[in-house]
């Protein structure tokens, strides 16, 4: 183990941000330079657990104990080595990931978890700057070609686990630049796009194939690829939106949330966006409809743009902010103030979106809520809400998004010309990764629903894993059992 008494000597330590008001003036990362010793202090605190649940909290099952070890011993080639073997991108969770690992830590039953996301990162960084990450090409191609329609982190990582076990891979993408959600979804104040740009570069060095403005079911047939290709893994995402349908939806001024962060995220690299299609928060009363992480994005965004004021409100009751002790090593259900809360919004809870009010030209000029208050039933078990009395009120808003999560993927176009087999939620069937076509394989949002993006890659790495034990009936890639985690 690292330091048998790490715990005991060092307090958990995160990088320091910059001052909100600074941050609010540019899309850069937030968060200040740390220094690597304060970073190996941090791996000390790991107690190498006998049973590591951290483990079970993270979807890619990440050796954690291990590489913590490693930092702590300032050997940064064998933590990279360690995290790379499960982890294909960890320069992206180690930014974006909610860090399931780190609330089943051990240490967080009494007090405050290894910093597992930031060690992370660490060694991402540390490996790109010494020259540990570098193009790994195949040594012997097995003359299989693949095809990955969607290049969010679950194509990402199939294409890169099925190169890496020699077939030949080239990657679809409906949109001009390659990253999915990473790119299109994720503000850069969290993610700046530089860094997808670097581990594309290197994919590509590996021999990766990149189409971008190839849309598969539009301007590329199916029929087309899967007579080209030996297997097509389908990557596409969960992209339908869930919709408000109350009155006023169709008023100019309500938009989904991911409409908003594309479309800004394209500002953001200076792509030229026409004036009529233009949604801007400046001098607006901002209301955020949804209170996960992509609402607040939202909030975060339209602080930049100068909103005369942001308001977030979600359906369900605030949570505490502290877990339940019988929780762990659950997901806990609390509180999360995030930087771009910090940077300035009213939040609140309980409450219901009745009505967009419009004025006489068809523009939202405010939004009528009413507080909810939740109740169990005794005899099914199931949580349902009645509208408190006299609560009915409308307030200012002339920009209201909605981020209140996706459905499904889209049906239309790939699916349905390839005749491929959905379930009762609308998304894509499959039997370990295979939909009800021989050669066509699914991972990611796409089959399991809207869900993290360190389950994607999880995903993308498995369904690689069954594509190369279908075209080579074994597979040198490795296994990670899903099951346990499937249950947890």
């Amino acid at each position: 183990m690292a330091d048998p008494k790490g715990f005991l000597k060092y307090e958990r330590e995160l990088p320091k941000t910059r001052k909100p008001e600074e941050r609010v003036k540019d899309y850069k990362e937030i968060y200040k330079d740390f220094s690597s010793k304060k970073t190996v202090h941090q791996a000390a605190r790991c107690m190498d657990c006998g049973v590591p649940f951290c483990h079970n909290g993270c979807p890619l099952g990440n050796v954690i104990p291990e590489f913590n070890d490693a930092v702590y011993q300032e050997d940064w080639k064998l933590a990279f080595e360690i995290l790379s073997s499960t982890n294909n991108f960890p320069e992206f969770t180690g930014r974006i990931c909610p860090a399931p690992c780190e609330q089943a830590c051990v240490l967080g039953i009494n007090q405050p978890p290894v910093a597992i996301e930031h060690i992370e990162k660490t060694i991402a960084e540390v490996a790109f700057e010494k020259g540990y990450i570098r193009p790994q090409p195949p040594r012997i191609r097995s003359g299989k070609k693949v095809a990955v329609v969607g290049s969010g982190p679950a194509g990402l990582a199939a294409a890169a686990q099925l190169n890496k076990a020699g077939h030949t891979v080239t990657v679809f993408e409906r949109n001009d630049k390659i990253g999915g959600l990473l790119r299109y979804g994720i503000p850069d104040f969290k993610l700046e796009k530089w860094v997808i740009e670097r581990r594309v570069a290197l994919m590509e060095a590996e021999g990766i194939r990149f189409r971008t403005n190839a849309d598969v079911g539009n301007n590329i047939e199916p029929a087309e690829l899967m007579e080209a290709y030996d297997a097509l893994v389908l990557c596409g995402g969960a992209t339908i939106p869930r919709d408000l349908p109350v009155p006023g939806r169709a008023l100019d001024g309500v938009h989904f949330a991911m409409e908003f962060l594309e479309q800004n995220n394209r500002r953001v690299a200076q792509e030229m966006i026409p004036l009529s299609d233009l949604i801007h928060a400046s001098d607006k009363n901002v209301l955020v409809i949804g209170g996960g992480d992509t609402g607040a994005d939202c909030v975060g965004t339209s602080n930049r743009h100068k909103a005369h004021s942001v308001t977030q409100i979600e359906l369900l009751s605030k949570p505490p902010s502290e877990r339940d002790s019988f929780n762990w090593p659950n997901w806990p259900m609390i509180l999360r103030t995030s930087s771009s809360h910090e940077e300035g919004c009213d939040r609140q809870w309980a409450i219901l979106t009745k009505e967009f009010v419009g004025d006489e030209k068809g523009m939202l000029k405010a939004v009528k809520i009413v507080d909810i208050e939740w109740a169990k039933d005794k005899k099914t078990g199931r949580f349902s809400f009645q509208e408190i009395s006299d609560t009915e009120r409308e307030i200012p808003c002339e920009l209201a998004l909605l981020a209140i999560g996706f459905v499904h993927p889209q049906l239309e176009g790939m699916l349905e010309k390839l005749g491929i087999e959905v379930d009762e939620r609308g998304n894509v069937k499959d039997d370990a990764y295979q939909t009800n076509l021989d050669k066509v394989f699914v991972a990611g949002d796409m089959r399991r629903g809207q869900s993290l993006v360190v389950w994607a890659i999880a995903e993308g790495r498995e369904a690689a894993r069954k594509v190369d034990e279908y075209l080579m009936d074994s597979s040198m890639l490795e296994a990670r059992d899903m099951g346990m985690l499937e249950l947890g």
